[in-house]
């Protein structure tokens, strides 16, 4: 099944990324608004393709067209506004905005390009397609790993209330919780930049290996597994497709996708010959890898049998002192869309809010309603019921749903009672939705 879309909405893609943020802003909000939903709709088109193995168009375009390195630099440039201009939009004042969904939809917008990318990193001609902008992703999945690594060995789950639409605390909450799930999507992205590295800039690997040391760093992901706890209740969970699950005992042992790809990284970034004599086995780092031994056990072995082959370098490594690693001297490449979107904003960061607060996130209750009425052009239900991997849920009990809100068409109940507790809640979302959808 194919989204509804025109394929030269790809070729709009960072059309007006030249602009600085103060600059465009003001007249070029809309069109950004506009652009997300573009992107998202080849989101999704990229992975229902990838999902049935048919025609991958979406990917074909972006490769032919070259704008891998535009997508990189928007992915970038939405993670130096969460950074810099977010947290001072929550601290003014004199901001209280109507809905927070406008700034909902900018926070959104990393994780959906992080997705798409992730679809579409997978091929290595689109990997090779990011040419220089590569190094600027892979120091972004360095730093997604660093926090992902600073996470809490366990936690708890915490049942909230449904979001509040004014409430700028809850969207703090909604960016953290994204934050994880992106930080996730980043380490299949790092698996498949170290699947090509051998065709990509001898920077990436050097980067990877010494600037950033990511092998110990991956060790380090592996032995405190962020996207496993434990609840209230003893019961293990583990995160996979961007939410929570419980685990039955006898799959314990059983590996998650995001499992196996840390230790297929691990695999390229020790195994490959190149990246061998760079990587500089020194104690400290020898120390490290060699964790790796206590966690690969036979059950491992036998999910990821390619892993048989780490077990023997590992124990091969105890044994012996490597050769030091040759110190060549090289002109080596440097990532600079971070850099420099740093240095053309400097200073400018509560300026930028302000203006932001004046001109995009102020909107009218007409200007709401358009938003709603494209996004539900854009989140097209027959679509996203090819997306949904099980039935949905109620959404006052949770329980498995077959009836939907005849009004905005959006929610799920199990039931007439459900939908009748729940209405008081819901009633706000359902009468904008319902209104975009008369306008």
């Amino acid at each position: 099944m194919r989204v509804q879309l025109p394929f030269e909405l790809i070729g709009c893609i960072g059309g007006w990324e030249r602009f600085k943020w103060v600059e465009r802003v003001s007249w070029l909000a809309c069109r950004w608004f506009r652009q997300h939903e573009y992107i998202e709709k080849l989101n999704m088109q990229a992975i229902i393709s990838a999902t049935a193995e048919g025609d991958e168009f979406v990917k074909e375009h972006i490769y032919s067209l070259g704008k891998a390195p535009t997508l990189i630099h928007e992915l970038i440039a939405v993670e130096v506004w969460k950074q810099k201009v977010f947290p001072i939009l929550c601290q003014l004042q004199d901001f209280n905005p109507k809905s927070t969904f406008p700034i909902y939809i900018v926070i959104y917008h990393e994780a959906t390009i992080i997705n798409l990318l992730e679809t579409i990193f997978y091929h290595k001609d689109v990997c090779e397609s990011a040419e220089e902008a590569v190094l600027d992703l892979a120091d972004y999945c360095h730093r997604k790993l660093t926090l992902l690594a600073a996470q809490s060995e366990s936690c708890e789950n915490q049942e909230r209330d449904p979001p509040t639409a004014t409430s700028l605390t809850e969207l703090k909450k909604q960016s953290q919780d994204l934050e994880f799930d992106i930080a996730v999507k980043a380490v299949s992205i790092l698996r498949y930049i170290t699947d090509h590295i051998d065709s990509l800039p001898i920077s990436v690997q050097t980067r990877l290996l010494n600037t950033h040391n990511v092998p110990c760093l991956l060790v380090q992901l592996v032995d405190h597994c962020p996207w496993r706890r434990y609840n209230s209740k003893g019961e293990l969970q583990k995160y996979a497709d961007g939410k929570w699950y419980t685990v039955p005992l006898e799959d314990h042992l059983k590996i998650t996708k995001v499992d196996g790809q840390v230790w297929i990284a691990l695999y390229n970034l020790l195994l490959r010959p190149d990246c061998q004599k760079s990587y500089d086995f020194n104690n400290f780092n020898k120390t490290q890898l060699l964790k790796l031994q206590g966690f690969l056990t036979e059950v491992l072995i036998d999910q990821l049998p390619n892993l048989v082959e780490l077990q023997r370098f590992l124990s091969h490594l105890a044994m012996v002192d490597p050769p030091p690693t040759k110190k060549n001297l090289i002109l080596e490449q440097v990532p600079d869309i971070r850099d420099r979107i740093f240095r053309e904003n400097s200073n400018k960061w509560k300026a930028i809010a302000k203006h932001l607060v004046k001109t995009a996130f102020n909107p009218s209750e007409q200007e709401l309603l358009q938003q709603a009425h494209r996004l539900a052009e854009t989140y097209n239900l027959n679509v996203m019921e090819n997306l949904i991997p099980e039935r949905p849920k109620c959404g006052y009990c949770g329980e498995e749903a077959a009836k939907r809100c005849s009004r905005c068409q959006i929610e799920w109940y199990c039931a007439r009672e459900c939908q009748v507790k729940h209405w008081a809640k819901h009633k706000k979302a359902c009468d904008l939705m319902a209104g975009a959808v008369k306008a």
